[in-house]
């Protein structure tokens, strides 16, 4: 059997939880799925997993995707691998002095709720750090264990996940301050319709759909260009590169001079929740979701 090429390199933990994941799905789309990544993305890892190891893992059949016998040699070591690492990252946070309450969010959110979850981490002696998560992770970071909680957007499409809406809000536009439609006290979705809109990457998946309004079209949404960021999708608004949907709250939050928003009252609300990994029932992840549902936590 032919090999990618000779070993390079060590291997990396990254590649070897993909590998897992493609070899139990069976499939680079599904494994893909599960992951929150793109297909090339993940094809493109396990390629340099083979060519690190100097051998084929995987073969494409008749039947499908299998494992090569080198595959089937590295799959219980690499699935042990990659638990392990979980167990010894979970047993160093819980070494330090305090524990601390990781918090994963895509856009700010504002509305009180920050100061909700620092108030509740400090009441156990905590501490809380907020990372910043890319769109393209539809988890918010929940699927591989960056973070314990987030504040995510619905629809949320991540497996083991659970979720609790926080509040609704009206979906608004933002455009540029010399955008034609900025004198109007609102804009209704028929005016959007053939406007280019900047959108969240592919990898949000239902998400991005959601934040096009796609539901409530006749015709696919003209995408401009996408952004992995809030920041970024109201950076090129700004620029007139295309109109951005955003929830009423973060329209306050997100003002600038050059860009313009208003309610766009003929779409459905958007919702604001809490994220959790489904069977995490730790004290501090408990009493972070119950302060921020204003129950006592």
């Amino acid at each position: 059997m032919s090999t990618p090429s000779s070993p390079s390199g060590d291997v990396h933990l990254r590649d070897l939880r993909y590998f897992v994941a493609v070899a139990d799905a069976a499939s680079f789309t599904r494994a893909a799925e599960a992951l929150f990544v793109s297909q090339p993305a993940l094809s493109k890892q396990v390629r340099a997993l083979e060519t690190r190891l100097g051998v084929r893992l995987l073969e494409r059949g008749s039947t499908g995707l299998a494992l090569t016998p080198e595959g089937e040699a590295l799959l219980p070591h690499a699935r042990r691998m990659v638990e392990d690492w979980a167990a010894v990252r979970a047993e160093v946070r819980r070494a330090g002095a305090a524990p601390t309450l990781l918090v994963g969010l895509q856009t700010a959110v504002g509305r009180d709720l920050t100061r909700r979850l620092l108030e509740a981490t400090r009441e156990r002696g905590a501490s809380m750090q907020v990372r910043l998560i890319s769109w393209s992770d539809a988890s918010t970071g929940l699927a591989d264990g960056s973070v314990d909680v987030a504040f995510v957007w619905l629809p949320l499409v991540a497996p083991d996940v659970e979720a609790r809406v926080l509040l609704r809000e009206p979906r608004w536009v933002a455009l540029a301050a010399d955008h034609p439609l900025a004198a109007r006290a609102e804009v209704t979705m028929a005016e959007l319709a053939d406007e280019p809109f900047v959108a969240l990457p592919r990898a949000a998946g239902a998400l991005r759909e959601f934040w096009l309004a796609s539901a409530e079209r006749s015709a696919p949404a003209r995408v401009a260009v996408e952004a992995d960021t809030a920041e970024g999708a109201i950076e090129a608004v700004a620029s007139g590169v295309g109109v951005a949907l955003l929830a009423e709250g973060n329209a306050r939050l997100l003002a600038r001079p050059d860009v313009v928003c208003r309610p766009v009252p003929d779409l459905a609300p958007c919702e604001l929740a809490v994220a959790w990994r489904r069977g995490d029932d730790r004290e501090l992840v408990t009493a972070a979701v119950g302060a921020l549902a204003g129950q006592a936590g």
